[in-house]
């Protein structure tokens, strides 16, 4: 009986959502592809509510796999953060790197694929190059007239949250190529029709959309498993602390968490009181989340080895957390308490360092703020308002659930 409540309580019997991939096959949507030779964009999160491989799934219902295609972190998911990835060969299948020698699949790659299914998980955030992936594939499939079909998962943040700047067209790249909000609230089957009808992009584009899953729904509520999407995402609350700090941590003034058992998660620095750091932050009545003093060692990365003091970051509220709002109010109050450690973190940026913050961000602005504003925090929540109540106005037309 233990045992069974045990069992139970750590793997779901029943997850409550059931995945793109799984309804490809359940409602018939693979019978027009059962004589086509299919080109796999995935990676180790591309499995089904089982855990079966799509890719084996795909094999194991007589279909003709001829290619893969993987993206950044590799088909395993164990490359770091910007490390470039290989070609090579998964069983019999040539698997092709869209994070090596090209970004892009090119026409030596798609030749003889007579369709492109796509099957990753996403995080919700658009700094995370998956979905960047998925715009240079749905591209490049256009201009070759070759569908593209792409099996939905859920947004492991929520469908609700959608918070920081846009991305202005100066700063377009591969960390963030849709001017989208930080935070967009849209699964990637979303985005996907979302990129094919503002961007005009003329791709033959069919969704697989998921059932059961709802916008208020966290990943953890989901009942799915997690499969940590790369090597600093271990856990399915890990993409909602990753908008928190991510940015911040671009700078290197503080640790975030890389490095430690809490990725994202913490902020610290030998150089903070965190006593005062925490009260400070919460003084200011941010809605929906509050922040707790904490000291930790990190094992590798800023302030390796060094005794930190910060802040661990505790969600309050799911409803009304913003997360860039978060992530600001930390660069706001770190700046208001520590002028003179943040100034000389700042002026020591290099402009790679200096280009990937604001690469992230969308935008020069908020370096700017940081800078050369006194008080910083709330106006770099408020920036961009506006341009985010449209944004939601504009998305409504691509939601499908």
């Amino acid at each position: 009986m233990w045992r069974l409540i045990f069992f139970t309580l750590c793997f779901p019997l029943f997850a409550a959502v059931d995945l793109g991939v799984d309804l490809f096959f359940k409602d018939g949507h693979d019978k027009p592809l059962k004589t086509k030779r299919i080109g796999l964009v995935s990676n180790h999160t591309g499995v089904n509510k089982t855990l079966t491989p799509t890719v084996t799934l795909l094999q194991q219902k007589g279909m003709k796999v001829v290619a893969l295609f993987s993206p950044e972190h590799g088909w395993s998911g164990s490359a770091h953060a910007g490390k470039k990835t290989q070609d090579g060969k998964v069983g019999a299948l040539k698997l092709y790197s869209l994070h090596g020698k090209t970004r892009r699949p090119t026409s030596e790659m798609l030749q003889g694929i007579d369709v492109l299914i796509y099957d990753i998980q996403d995080i919700g955030v658009r700094s995370y190059t998956y979905a960047t992936t998925l715009f240079y594939v749905m591209e490049e499939a256009a201009k070759r007239k070759i569908p593209v079909v792409v099996f939905d998962r859920p947004n492991p943040i929520n469908g609700l949250i959608v918070d920081g700047g846009m991305l202005g067209e100066k700063w377009r790249s591969f960390i963030g190529y849709v001017n989208v909000p930080y935070c967009h609230g849209m699964t990637i089957g979303e985005l996907a029709t979302f990129f094919n009808g503002e961007y005009k992009i003329g791709c033959q584009l069919k969704v697989i959309p998921m059932k059961g899953w709802r916008r208020t729904m966290t990943f953890k509520e989901t009942g799915l498993t997690w499969i940590p999407t790369s090597p600093h995402i271990p856990e399915p609350d890990t993409p909602l602390f990753y908008a928190s700090t991510g940015i911040l941590g671009e700078l290197n003034m503080v640790n975030i968490g890389i490095g430690y058992t809490l990725p994202f998660k913490v902020v610290g620095a030998p150089w903070i009181d965190a006593e005062v750091f925490a009260k400070k932050l919460n003084s200011q009545k941010l809605p929906g989340v509050r922040f707790f003093p904490f000291h930790y060692r990190p094992f590798y990365g800023s302030f390796k080895g060094k005794e930190c003091h910060g802040v661990l970051i505790r969600p309050t509220n799911m409803r009304r957390y913003r997360p860039l709002s978060v992530q600001y109010l930390l660069m706001g109050i770190l700046k208001s308490l520590y002028p003179k450690q943040t100034k000389g973190y700042l002026e020591k940026v290099n402009g790679n360092k200096k280009r990937l913050f604001c690469l992230a961000n969308g935008n020069d602005e908020i370096f700017r703020m940081m800078l050369y504003e006194r008080y910083a925090a709330w106006k770099m929540i408020a920036h961009e308002q506006s341009e985010r109540e449209q944004f939601k106005k504009v998305r409504i037309k691509y939601l499908l659930y």
